[in-house]
């Protein structure tokens, strides 16, 4: 059999983060919590709990990470019973866009003592400021015990000179340029922050007395918890004890915007489609997605009205990050196009872990072959439409249409449910440089086509891209500059060939 797995080295989710407070088990709801976040992350995994400790007569702080997945970093379940105890607890997943992937130093949450007692970050995103704010810091005496942004965070707070932990926060955001969905834990409290632009989702929910803060909704479903809002951009919100007894979170502002603008990958690709992000249903929007495709590139038509029923046009998805997209770009061309058909003629292997590479083999190559299996029978002598979320360098996408060719199909039609990639993120995902791009490789569409050795191929345009997604209110806009080099937030040290400048 020959397999081939969709991993494409250029495009990974970000860091997923989870928060609870007024827990019994607040580090098991979290284990749970991150479980559910782990596509945002799979390099590491860590756990803090806040734990009151009767003989010290204060607050104490437990923590637990490591490098791997969650079930891996807390394959013991002592580690959550017996040593992360407490009633508050914050989570993170990580996937490295700034700092070693290898250094267990950036694992997180960051934990640090500082003159008020304890803080604890978890932090979704990236700064864009960051190499001004480290060098100002360590001009003033700090010293970084991490490679990471995030630390920065941890250090502007401890040392603003404001009274309450809430105006230390707003005080220490004013210098934060960028990225950021955080859940802080200090002794009393628990945390949630969110850039003035929104560009990560970042929502809050409840089970029972227990207040959450998490990325995605996903994380509330897996522990029966119960979606309440999103945490609004430019906005810092307190949970403590009274929190509890009165049913009234504290919420503070930074200046605001003009605009938001969600992450619209987002949508089209990194988070899970039963999540419920920026305000709307996954599913929902890559549904629409799939069907503005459908209406901008339909489907080819079958060559002979006398051609029997198996020989339809048949539309397949790439498992399973296309698999809403293309229900939504079938049920749409079906309206019009009554040849064609919806198969699986790719199957994915769910049980694929850490493969041993034999000396010599070409090791991206290798691994792509290890997670699909073509369906011959489905794809045989067929006008095959493939559709797919996005292409980054070209690479998976070309091993993924050679796989389908060797089915031997009439023709290949590839529709992706984004436009052409032409420019890196500095906001938290992990897009190549400029000239990485395949979109910049070449001058056209076509030459983009016959790299990738498909009959044809479409994009969606970025125009119906951005009428395809949800505005839920009129300062909703969505980040882009992936599609088009437009960056909505600042950007430190930025230049023209639009090469990542943080330390990766």
């Amino acid at each position: 059999m020959e397999y081939i797995k969709k991993e494409n080295p250029s495009l990974k989710s970000n860091c997923g983060v989870f928060g609870i407070y007024n827990h019994p088990e607040a580090s098991i709801m979290t284990y749970y919590g991150l479980h559910a976040l782990q596509h945002r992350g799979q390099e590491a995994a860590g756990i803090v709990s806040s734990e009151y400790n009767k003989e010290k007569g204060r607050n104490v702080f437990n923590v637990h990470k490591g490098i791997g997945l969650v079930t891996q970093v807390f394959a013991d379940h002592k580690i959550l019973t017996d040593v992360l105890k407490g009633n508050a607890a914050i989570g993170h997943n990580r996937y490295s866009t700034t700092g070693a992937a290898d250094n267990k130093a950036n694992v997180q949450p960051f934990k640090v003592n500082y003159k008020d007692g304890h803080l604890a970050l978890s932090h979704n995103g990236n700064l864009t400021n960051t190499k001004g704010l480290r060098k100002k810091l360590e001009s003033e005496g700090t010293i970084f015990q991490t490679t990471t942004d995030s630390e920065i965070i941890l250090h502007l707070i401890a040392k603003s000179k404001a009274e309450s932990i809430e105006d230390k926060l707003l005080d220490a955001f004013s210098h934060v340029k960028g990225a950021y969905s955080i859940v802080i834990l200090t002794d009393d409290k628990l945390i949630a922050v969110r850039d003035p632009h929104g560009v990560r989702p970042f929502c809050m929910g409840k089970l029972g007395d227990s207040i959450i803060f998490t990325s995605e909704t996903t994380a509330l479903d897996i522990i029966g918890g119960e979606y309440v809002r999103e945490i609004e951009p430019g906005e810092i919100v307190v949970v403590d004890r009274d929190t509890i007894e009165t049913g009234d979170v504290k919420s503070y502002f930074m200046p605001q915007v003009a605009k938001y603008h969600h992450c619209i990958f987002e949508y089209i690709y990194f988070s899970r489609p039963d999540s419920m992000v920026f305000g709307e249903k996954v599913d929902k929007v890559r549904r629409q997605l799939g069907k503005a495709l459908a209406m901008q590139a339909p489907p080819p038509d079958k060559d002979d009205a006398s051609d029997s029923n198996e020989k339809k046009v048949v539309v397949i998805n790439v498992p399973d990050s296309s698999n809403t997209a293309t229900l939504g770009y079938f049920t749409k061309s079906v309206k019009k196009n009554k040849n064609i058909k919806h198969e699986i003629g790719l199957i994915r292997s769910h049980y694929v872990g850490r493969t041993f590479i034999q000396p010599g083999q070409d090791k991206r190559e290798f691994k792509v072959k290890t997670k699909f299996n073509i369906v011959r029978g489905v794809l045989k002598d067929r006008k095959v439409v493939i559709v797919d979320d996005s292409i980054v360098r070209g690479t998976t996408s070309k091993l993924l249409v050679d796989l389908i060719k060797k089915a031997n199909p009439k023709e290949t039609h590839l529709k992706i449910t984004s436009p052409p990639i032409i420019s890196p993120c500095y906001y938290g995902m992990d897009f190549p440089s400029k000239n990485e791009l395949i979109a910049n490789k070449y001058n056209d569409i076509q030459g983009i086509r016959d790299e990738l050795g498909v009959t044809r191929l479409d994009y969606l345009s970025e125009e119906n891209l951005l009428a395809a997604v949800p505005y839920k209110c009129d300062k909703t806009g969505y980040c882009t500059a992936c599609f088009t080099g437009i960056y909505p937030i600042e950007v430190e040290e930025f230049n023209p060939d639009n090469k990542k400048t943080f330390d990766d």
